[in-house]
């Protein structure tokens, strides 16, 4: 999979491995960073990556901030 390759919602939902509707609910509130390209949603993969990323980080800090 190439950096700067496109994918469709049901790519990025098998990705993270959860629901199609799961991952459409989350794109519409602003949850998972995607454009529409035709009425359809679309992500770019480094966008994905860099938000699984972040999504480590935060839970990590998370967790350091409940255990104190």
């Amino acid at each position: 999979m190439s950096a700067d390759e496109v994918l469709t919602l049901k790519e990025v939902a098998m990705l993270l491995r959860i629901a199609e509707r799961t991952a459409y609910m989350m794109v519409q509130r602003g949850d998972l960073p995607g454009f529409k390209v035709g009425g359809q949603w679309r992500f770019k993969h480094t966008d994905i990556e860099d938000w699984i990323e972040a999504q480590k980080h935060f839970d990590r800090a998370k967790r350091e901030r409940w255990s104190k």
